[in-house]
């Protein structure tokens, strides 16, 4: 199947390995497909309400994606083109969670699915940008302390990447009470004893002789 379904798939196939191949194979793991992700926290109606991805594809993993793909009367791949694409990429990363884990506290928070019309493919510079928007299943009254959240694999099938620049950003809104940080990991005994999927992750990144993904969090306590 031509499309970003392909990666939970194989996603999903990676985890169901025996441990026994798993850990021969280590040395040799490197990721398949990397994404260089942003994220805006939108803020809205006195609370966090969503997080809109965009997540930018290398070169190599867009050519495969786009083969065969028809193009515009300008030669050009649009939203109309890479619709079906597009919809069929949500579809199967739902499975995942969009492979988006977040937290209040050590909480965990889950997100919904985006809407129609809140999801599209973007081809640019030689290379597709998925750009979707989750709603959190619960919006976070402004006055919530501790949320905040990572974007992995935890297969490492598909190696994220924070942007170098304005990787996390406030919607133009946002009160400015809020602020919004990447924060670096700790890695301490605290840590990977936390239970829920922020822990897994960073242990599942850890095997694969990687750091733990980078935290996005936002405060609109004060």
């Amino acid at each position: 199947m031509r499309s970003i379904l392909r990666l939970a798939i194989s996603a999903a196939a990676l985890a169901v390995c025996s441990l026994t191949v798993l850990f021969a194979r280590v040395a040799e793991a490197h990721p398949h497909v990397v994404v260089s992700a942003t994220a805006i926290v939108n803020v809205e109606q006195g609370a966090i309400a969503s997080i809109t991805h965009v997540w930018t594809f290398d070169e190599f993993y867009t050519a495969q994606a786009i083969d065969g793909l028809p193009k515009n009367k300008d030669g050009l791949y649009g939203r109309d083109e890479l619709a079906d694409l597009a919809r069929v990429n949500i579809e199967g990363l739902k499975e995942f969670n969009y492979f988006t884990f977040a937290t209040v506290d050590k909480n965990e928070l889950r997100v919904g699915d985006p809407k129609a019309g809140d999801y599209w493919l973007e081809h640019k510079d030689g290379v597709l940008s998925l750009h979707f928007t989750l709603p959190l299943e619960t919006p976070l009254p402004l006055q919530t302390k501790g949320f905040g959240f990572i974007v992995t694999d935890p297969s490492y099938f598909i190696a994220f990447e924070l942007a170098p620049r304005d990787a996390a950003k406030l919607n133009p809104t946002a009160p400015k009470s809020c602020k919004i940080a990447v924060v670096e990991p700790k890695e301490t005994e605290e840590e990977k004893k936390l239970n829920g999927a922020f822990s897994q992750q960073m242990s599942a990144a850890s095997m694969f002789g990687v750091g733990p993904p980078k935290r996005i969090e936002v405060d609109c306590s004060n």
